[in-house]
């Protein structure tokens, strides 16, 4: 049978596949992240997890504080395939899980990860010599970075081609809401989402203050909510 597709069908079929190709980045709370392309979803540090989708290409630990690394979450979000990255100390606890350094890229499924430095420069609570992580993720040609825990560090103010910056404001173990500012000047994403707070430490009033100092579209979300990456 030969078919010819109207106008209309071609349209409405380009549309579903740019719906299918939009990035979504979801804030699940505190740390954790949750992003998909329509194919293949990430997620980063998931903690306190209500639901078990099973549904990770791959999961992102940044270190192993408990409010990063979770077994138990991971596990409500890990198939038979589910690549699981982290720095060495993750990888030690969690048997199936693949060594990041900063630095280093790995690739799986079309989604690229590259590791970043994330420590505290001034503060003891995440040294550098730990080799704990933020990552750049890209996907779809999205670039996303997520800051991890840390403070406003050299190897931030490097980076470049950001479509979207994940940045902790709650201050103490992190940088607040005046240092995150300071980073989207040197890193100068389209988009910005605010995280660790509203749990252990930070409030809405810092991810609030750090929307009205950056330099860029900010989206403070609600637990669940989620944007559409730029791209």
């Amino acid at each position: 049978m030969f078919l010819v597709m109207c106008d209309a069908d071609a349209r409405r079929q380009t549309a579903t596949e740019r719906v299918d190709m939009a990035v979504t980045v979801q804030w699940l709370g505190h740390a954790s992240f949750r992003i998909g392309d329509g194919r293949s979803v990430v997620y980063i540090d998931p903690w306190k997890l209500s639901e078990s989708p099973h549904d990770a290409a791959m999961v992102l630990v940044s270190h192993s504080h408990y409010d990063h690394y979770s077994a138990g979450d991971i596990a409500k979000v890990a198939g038979p395939h589910t690549k699981i990255v982290g720095p060495s100390d993750v990888a030690s606890k969690q048997s199936n899980a693949d060594v990041l350094e900063p630095g280093q890229t790995l690739e799986a499924g079309g989604v690229k990860v590259t590791g970043v430095a994330a420590y505290n420069p001034d503060k003891q609570f995440h040294p550098k010599a730990s080799n704990w992580l933020g990552f750049v993720i890209t996907i779809e040609a999205v670039r996303i970075y997520y800051a991890g825990d840390t403070d406003l560090t050299d190897e931030m103010k490097a980076l470049g081609d950001i479509d979207v910056a994940l940045l902790p404001v709650g201050g103490t173990y992190t940088m607040g809401a005046e240092q995150a500012a300071a980073a989207v000047e040197r890193i100068k994403p389209e988009k910005a989402i605010p995280y660790h707070w509203g749990d252990i430490v930070g409030k809405r009033s810092d991810a609030e203050r750090f929307a009205e100092l950056a330099a860029c579209e900010v989206a403070v979300l609600n637990p669940g909510d989620s944007i559409e990456a730029p791209g």
